[in-house]
């Protein structure tokens, strides 16, 4: 099979050709139709995270159809398609797993980082961390599995009761969470890199109440701030926009480092939490809700040998929305 392959740290990807991978009993075998291109698949290919596995196959925002499936598959059937996210494996024995937190588990395996993911024309995946997408899912479902669980996991933790949001760093996430919020009621405060005027029209398009600078203020104070953008100068700035209570939410799996800031930023029962992985229940509620909104994606497609260009534009700032590569679409 073709998949675009991450050898070393810091270089592009390769595409090569290498063995069909063969599941195991716990596992289904998916090809491949469409897989987004996320921020994190960055901070791994960068080096900015513990290393992975390598060589490895990036990838955890992925569509496809079972074509085969291990001995002990018992819910999934072939023929079916299903979504993959970044949570991979868990153990089930963890104090974790056994309190109902999973995405904290001891041993967890994530896609695309250290199990294979999805750019590639063939992955497989454990069943209990598949979700059964309708069959004419099309790739603009992609980014709802990360983008849009973290999302939705950053917005849970954000609430509830909500009236204002702020958003900073206005990329896949985001432009996922803002539908959500403002069908919800909520008045959405975006915030951008300075000087980036696109995203600011691309986030009143959607309905944002305001767009602006990083560096600036709102013109209301926020219930909460959701931090998307990977850099930690932003949390002062986001304490200082809360209201009394408010809670700063860091979404990303990567920030660079929180410079110190005042205590009176914190004071007032403000509150600041990161947000790590996601769990079956938060794919099981979002998936069932984004039809619901109805939340659209706006994409940008890339053929899976354009893995390099997709990554690059990401980087760059230059997609509105989210970046998927196309495998195997009709």
């Amino acid at each position: 099979m073709r998949a675009m392959v991450l050898e070393k740290l810091g270089q592009s990807l390769v595409e090569k050709v290498i063995p069909m991978p063969v599941p195991n009993s716990c596992q289904v075998l998916i090809k491949i139709t469409a897989c987004g291109v996320c921020r994190t698949d960055l901070h791994i290919l960068d080096g900015e995270l513990t290393p992975p596995k390598l060589p490895l196959i990036l990838g955890h925002e992925i569509i496809g159809t079972v074509v085969a499936r291990g001995t002990e598959v018992k819910e999934i059937k072939e023929g079916e398609t299903v979504g993959v996210p970044w949570l991979g494996y868990t153990c089930g024995q963890c104090k974790y797993c056994l309190h109902n937190q999973e995405n904290l588990c001891e041993f967890a395996g994530f896609t695309g980082y250290t199990l294979d993911g999805g750019y590639a024309e063939y992955t497989v995946a454990n069943e209990r961390y598949c979700f059964p997408l309708a069959a004419a899912t099309g790739p603009a479902a992609a980014p709802l599995l990360c983008a849009g669980l973290i999302g939705y996991r950053s917005y849970k933790m954000a609430g509830p009761h909500l009236a204002t949001l702020g958003i900073y760093g206005f990329g896949a996430a985001a432009h996922i969470l803002i539908q959500l919020a403002i069908s919800q009621n909520i008045k959405v405060f975006a915030f951008t890199r300075p000087g980036d005027k696109a995203s600011q029209q691309f986030a009143l398009k959607l309905g944002a109440t305001w767009a602006g600078d990083s560096m600036e203020l709102p013109p209301e104070k926020l219930d909460a701030a959701i931090l998307f953008a990977p850099a930690g100068p932003l949390v002062p700035l986001a304490l200082k926009a809360l209201d009394k209570g408010g809670k700063v939410v860091c979404g990303g799996i990567h920030m660079s480092d929180i410079p110190t800031f005042p205590y009176h930023l914190l004071w007032e029962e403000r509150i600041l939490r990161s947000v790590a992985n996601l769990t079956r229940q938060d794919g099981l509620e979002f998936l069932e809700l984004a039809p619901q909104v109805p939340i659209k994606t706006e994409t940008q497609l890339f053929p899976l040998a354009k893995a390099n260009e997709a990554l690059e534009a990401l980087r760059q700032g230059k997609v509105n929305g989210a970046a998927v590569l196309l495998v195997d679409f009709p």
